[in-house]
C-alpha cells in the first residue's frame, strides 16, 4: 500500500465544487473574487491533468496513485482513499492520502461498520454522501465512524463495479456545497472508469495481436522437416514474438548442447567464446531439469550453473538470460497416463536461450510467452529430428524425387538397380571386415601416485611447481592447524604447571621439621599422581608432535609432479584429511593408455578377450600427431563399470605400449583407440549399433 504526503487544509482556499459557489461565512467580509478566480482555475488545471492522465498508457498503480492525489487536491480534503475489487468480492485499499486510521483501523468495530457502508455504495452503485459519525446511534450496522463527511463514488466498466473512491471532506458546508462535491467527484470516477476502460481494450488488442503473431509462428515452425532450417525459423520469428533482443537454440549433440542458431545471424562459428560459453551454460542447465530465469541477481542460481553463467554474461553483457529446456511431446501410448507430467533428462532435445540488453528486469508476460514458444518450438524440432533420423533418409529421399523411377522405360534400368543393390546386401552378409570398437582415453605414465593430505588444515606453503622432479622426503606442502598448535600449547602449558607442583612439593618434603606424618603421607600421594600425569602428557605431546610433523606433506616416491598449477591451486586453501593435493608420476618407468570404453560395447570386448589369450590388439592416434598411428595391447579390463565424465558409465581399459616409438610422452594426452575385436561380416561392423538398438528399444518390449 502506498502512502501519500499531508495536505494542509490551511494552506489552500477551500474550492467550489463545480457550479457551486462558495458559501460566506455569517459576519464575515466578502471573499476576495480575484481569489475565487484562482481557485477555480487551480481546480480547472487540476481537472485537465486528471483527464489528461486518463487518456495515458501507465501502470495501473502509477495511474491510481496520480489519480487520487490529484483529486484531493482539487477539492482541498482533508485525505482520501481508493479501494479496488478483488476476485473474491472483498476490497482492497489501493492507495491512500492521510487516512484517519484511528477511526477506520484500530478500532476493529469502526473498521467493520466502515467496510460495510464501502460494499453497501459498491453493491448499489449509487454516489453517496454520509455525515460524521453515523450510524452508531440509529442500529444501523454500516456507517460512517469518522470526523470528516465521507464523499463516496463508485468507478466501474461494462457495469462492473471496480472500486470505490473514497473523500473524507471537512464537515460544516451546505447542503448545496456538499452535493457539489458530489457531482465533482462523481465526474472524476467517471473519468477513471475511461481510463480502466482503455486500458482493457488495449489489453484486448494485445492480446489479439499475440495470438495472431502465435499462429503466423507454429504454422512457419513446422513448415519443413529441415532441423536446420526449422532451428533459424525458430530462433528469427519467436524473437519479435517474445519481444526480445536475441533468441538462440541449442540441440543435444553427443556429450551436451551445440548452439544450432542464434536471431540475426545467417551463419555461425561453433569456435567462437561466446559460443562455446553459451553452449556450457546450456548444457547446465539442460542437466538440472529446470528453467533458468536470470536479472541480475544469482541469489538462487545453483553452483554448478553459477559459474557458466558468469562466464558467458561476462562475455555476451547480457542483462537477462533464460534459458528453458525443450522436451520431447510425450508419445500417445496405451500405457501412458495421459495426466502424467513427468519428465526426464533423455527426453531433453534442447534448450531455448532468451536474452535482454536493457534494464536488469523480466518484462511482464514475457514468462508466459516464452513457455508457449519452448512448448510449440519442442514439438517442431521433434518432427524434424524423428525425420532426419530414419533409416537411409537421403536415399529415400533421392529416390523420391526421381522421376526416371516411375516411367516404364526405364524399366530396365530399375532391374539393374535392384540388382545392384541385392548384390550390396549379399555382400554386407557374406563379404568379413576387420570389427573394431572406438573408445577414448589418456596417456600416461603406469607409475602415478596420488598425495593426500594426512591431517585437517590450511595450505601455508606449496615447495613445488609443475614438472618439478622430487625425491623420496622431499617436501612437498606445508600445511598450518589452529587447533593442533592450540592442543599442542595446552599440553606444554599443563606440564609446566605439573613441574612447577612437583618442585614445590619436593622442597616441602625436604623440610621434614614442620610436616607431621600425615602430611607427608599426603604429599608422597600427589607426588606419585603428578609424576604419572606428567608422563601422561608426555606420551600426548609425543602424539601431537608426530600430528604436527604431518603437517609438512613429503614425497615417498621419485618422481615428478604433473599437477598443472598447484601453486594456484592449494595456496591459501583448506583443506580436509584424505584429500588428493597432487600426482606425482614416474616419467621415467613404463607408460600405458587408459581408455574409456562405453558399457554398451563390453559384450564384443569381452568375448574378443576370451577367444585372444594373449591380449587384444589396440590402434590408437595421439591428439598432438594426428597423422601417425601406433600400437599397443590389452592389458587389464576393469570389472566395474563408472560414470567418468561426459561419457555416461564406462569401463577402463588399460592398454601396454611401447614407449620408445612414440614422437612425445606427455602425461594425460587424449588418444583416439580402436579396439580389434577379430572379424565378423562387413555388414554387422557397419550396422552393430543399429541392430543392437532394434533389439534392446524394440525387440525387446514386444
Amino acid at each position: 500500500m502506498s502512502t501519500a504526503g499531508p495536505t494542509d487544509p490551511q494552506s489552500h482556499f477551500t474550492p467550489p465544487p463545480v457550479g457551486v459557489t462558495p458559501p460566506t461565512p455569517e459576519g464575515a467580509a466578502s471573499v476576495n473574487p480575484a481569489l475565487i478566480q484562482q481557485t477555480k482555475n487551480e481546480i480547472r488545471s487540476l481537472v485537465q491533468e486528471i483527464t489528461h492522465l486518463s487518456q495515458t498508457d501507465i501502470p495501473l498503480d502509477e495511474f491510481y496513485e496520480e489519480f487520487l492525489r490529484r483529486v484531493v487536491q482539487a477539492l482541498a480534503s482533508s485525505g482520501g482513499a481508493l479501494w479496488t475489487v478483488e476476485s473474491n468480492g472483498g476490497l482492497r485499499l489501493q492507495y491512500q492520502v492521510n487516512l484517519p486510521t484511528e477511526a477506520l483501523t484500530d478500532q476493529p468495530e469502526h473498521q467493520r461498520r466502515h467496510g460495510l457502508l464501502l460494499q453497501n455504495v459498491l453493491a448499489s452503485g449509487q454516489p453517496t454522501l454520509v455525515p460524521p459519525q453515523s450510524g452508531s446511534s440509529e442500529g444501523d450496522e454500516a456507517g460512517n465512524p469518522t470526523d470528516h463527511l465521507l464523499v463516496l463514488a463508485c468507478f466501474r466498466v461494462e457495469n462492473e463495479p471496480r472500486g470505490v473512491i473514497e473523500i473524507f471532506q471537512r464537515s460544516g458546508g451546505g447542503p448545496t456545497t456538499q452535493r457539489g462535491y458530489l457531482r465533482f467527484l462523481v465526474q472524476m470516477a467517471d473519468l477513471a472508469s475511461e481510463f480502466l476502460k482503455s486500458r482493457q481494450l488495449r489489453q484486448l488488442g494485445d492480446s489479439k495481436t499475440l495470438w495472431e503473431n502465435l499462429e503466423r509462428f507454429i504454422s512457419q515452425v513446422h513448415q519443413g522437416l529441415n532441423v536446420h532450417r526449422t532451428a533459424y525459423t525458430i530462433v528469427n520469428e519467436s524473437r519479435r514474438l517474445i519481444r526480445c533482443d536475441r533468441v538462440s537454440l541449442t540441440l543435444f549433440r553427443g556429450r551436451g548442447q551445440e548452439v544450432m542458431a542464434v536471431s540475426g545471424l545467417d551463419t555461425l562459428d561453433r569456435r567462437a567464446e561466446e559460443v562455446q560459453r553459451l553452449g556450457r551454460l546450456a548444457t547446465a542447465v539442460v542437466e538440472g531439469k529446470r528453467p533458468l530465469w536470470f536479472a541480475g541477481a544469482d541469489d538462487d542460481v545453483p553452483p554448478q550453473i553459477d559459474e557458466p553463467l558468469q562466464h558467458y554474461v561476462d562475455q555476451s553483457h547480457a542483462t537477462m538470460v533464460a534459458v528453458v529446456p525443450l522436451h520431447r511431446p510425450p508419445e500417445e501410448s496405451p500405457g501412458r497416463d495421459p495426466d502424467s507430467t513427468a519428465e526426464s533428462s533423455d527426453d531433453v532435445i534442447g534448450a531455448l536461450i532468451v536474452e535482454q540488453m536493457g534494464d536488469f528486469a523480466v518484462p511482464e508476460g514475457q514468462v508466459e510467452r516464452v513457455e508457449l514458444v519452448a512448448q510449440h518450438s519442442a514439438s517442431a524440432l521433434a518432427n524434424a529430428l524423428d525425420h532426419e533420423n530414419l533409416f537411409l533418409m537421403p536415399l529415400w529421399r533421392t529416390l523420391g524425387k526421381a522421376k526416371w523411377v516411375t516411367q516404364a522405360r526405364n524399366l530396365p534400368k530399375v532391374v539393374l538397380g535392384a540388382l545392384a543393390m541385392v548384390s550390396v546386401v549379399v555382400a554386407m552378409v557374406l563379404v568379413p571386415a576387420d570389427f573394431e570398437l572406438a573408445a577414448r582415453g589418456k596417456l600416461q605414465p603406469a607409475r602415478r601416485h596420488e598425495i593426500y593430505s594426512h591431517l585437517d588444515g590450511v595450505i601455508e606453503d606449496v615447495f613445488v611447481t609443475h614438472e618439478q622432479f622430487v625425491q623420496p622426503g622431499d617436501p612437498l606442502v606445508q600445511m598450518k592447524n589452529n587447533e593442533l598448535e592450540v592442543q599442542i600449547a595446552d599440553l606444554v602449558g599443563r606440564k609446566r604447571t605439573t613441574q612447577e607442583r612437583l618442585r614445590a612439593i619436593q622442597r616441602a618434603q625436604l623440610d621434614d621439621r614442620r610436616l607431621g606424618a600425615a602430611e607427608q603421607n599426603r604429599l608422597g600421594g600427589e607426588l606419585l599422581e603428578l609424576k604419572q600425569v606428567a608422563e601422561s602428557i608426555d606420551r600426548e605431546l609425543i602424539l601431537f608432535r608426530q600430528k604436527q610433523d604431518k603437517l609438512v606433506v613429503r614425497a615417498e616416491t621419485p618422481g615428478q609432479v604433473v599437477t598443472w598449477g598447484v601453486n594456484e591451486l592449494l595456496l591459501r586453501r583448506p583443506v580436509q584429511t584424505g584429500r588428493a593435493l597432487m600426482t606425482i608420476v614416474e616419467p621415467d618407468g613404463e607408460w600405458e593408455l587408459e581408455l574409456r570404453m562405453p558399457e554398451k560395447r563390453m559384450g564384443h570386448v569381452s568375448r574378443a578377450a576370451q577367444d585372444s589369450p594373449e591380449g587384444l590388439d589396440v590402434t590408437f592416434v595421439l591428439s598432438s600427431h594426428p597423422g601417425l598411428e601406433f600400437q599397443g595391447r590389452v592389458t587389464d579390463i576393469h570389472r566395474t563399470a563408472e560414470v567418468l565424465g561426459e561419457e555416461g558409465n564406462s569401463v577402463l581399459i588399460r592398454v601396454a605400449i611401447d614407449k620408445g616409438r612414440l614422437p612425445e610422452l606427455r602425461s594425460d594426452t587424449t588418444v583416439t583407440a580402436k579396439v580389434h575385436c577379430g572379424r565378423r561380416c562387413i555388414g554387422y561392423v557397419v550396422f552393430h549399433e543399429l541392430l543392437e538398438t532394434v533389439q534392446t528399444k524394440v525387440l525387446f518390449w514386444l
